[in-house]
């Protein structure tokens, strides 16, 4: 193709459109052509070398990337015109300005509130039984180990900084933690070890047992923001938690499965013998 890749899918992020690549001449090294470990000191910045084109190809094969870029500026407006809220004001919370008809209804039932926790508690005893039962059954340790890890972060940052219980929380004690006991708001496990369970049924794919409980999580969050439970910063970062801790979890699992790929053991007559 003389140089140029036809096929959008191969521009690596953020590039411009590829262009045919000009021959090399004795000069490039002057020009800031840098040799392989050499720092560039004169080469020409790279935006001046833009043309309508390669902004054009930016902004239809790199749109989400222009996206945020505009979400960059826009929040930029936002956070120096935004007046900050007083330390004496409880904080400003979008998630619970949005439930605010659900906050009514469920502290005027206090029946309904408590069908409800009991129902969420319900719904982490499903996390929980699938998480220790992917282990302790399947052998597949990867789900308890992303939890073991998500609830100790968890217990660091909640014990780092701890947030306030927001006012108009309306407690039960059939809800999780069982007997409307402390515990620490961010950030929330109840999503967190959702999204846990969620990502390993994809893994295996039980796609239907993933929707169903992405679905319920959501019925979760809401609940939580409309008993004023937990933040809505709570649920978004356990969210990412979530997929953060199976990662990483993942990444254990796998490493650690390299190792034994490889053992190493004492033969009878005191030698070393290499398995793979």
């Amino acid at each position: 193709m003389n140089g140029v890749v036809s096929n959008p899918s191969a521009v690596t992020l953020l590039t411009l459109n590829n262009r045919r690549p000009r021959p090399r001449s004795d000069d490039d090294d002057d020009m800031g052509m840098a040799k392989k470990g050499q720092v560039v000191l004169n080469a020409k910045p790279h935006f001046m070398t833009w043309t309508t084109d390669d902004l054009l190809h930016v902004a239809k094969f790199h749109w989400l990337p222009c996206i945020f870029a505009a979400g960059l500026l826009f929040f930029m407006a936002v956070e120096y015109t935004l007046r900050m809220i007083p330390s004496s004001s409880p904080p400003f919370d979008l998630g619970f300005v949005a439930t605010r008809p659900l906050h009514r209804l469920l502290s005027s039932s206090p029946h309904l509130n408590t069908v409800l926790a009991a129902l969420n508690t319900v719904f982490v005893g499903m996390q929980t039984t699938y998480i220790l039962w992917s282990f302790l059954v399947e052998g597949r340790p990867r789900a308890t180990i992303s939890t073991l890890f998500m609830f100790t972060c968890r217990g660091i940052l909640g014990y780092s900084t701890q947030l306030p219980l927001p006012q108009g929380f309306l407690g039960s004690g059939v809800d999780f933690p069982v007997g409307n006991v402390s515990f620490f708001l961010f950030y929330s496990g109840h999503v967190a070890g959702s999204v846990i369970a969620s990502l390993d049924m994809r893994r295996m794919k039980r796609w239907e047992l993933a929707r169903t409980f992405d679905a319920l999580n959501v019925l979760q969050a809401v609940r939580l923001l409309g008993t004023r439970g937990h933040y809505t910063i709570d649920l978004a970062v356990g969210v990412g938690a979530g997929m953060l801790f199976d990662s990483l979890a993942g990444k254990y699992v796998e490493s650690k499965r390299k190792l034994s790929t490889t053992t190493t053991t004492t033969t009878s007559n005191g030698k070393e013998a290499s398995f793979t």
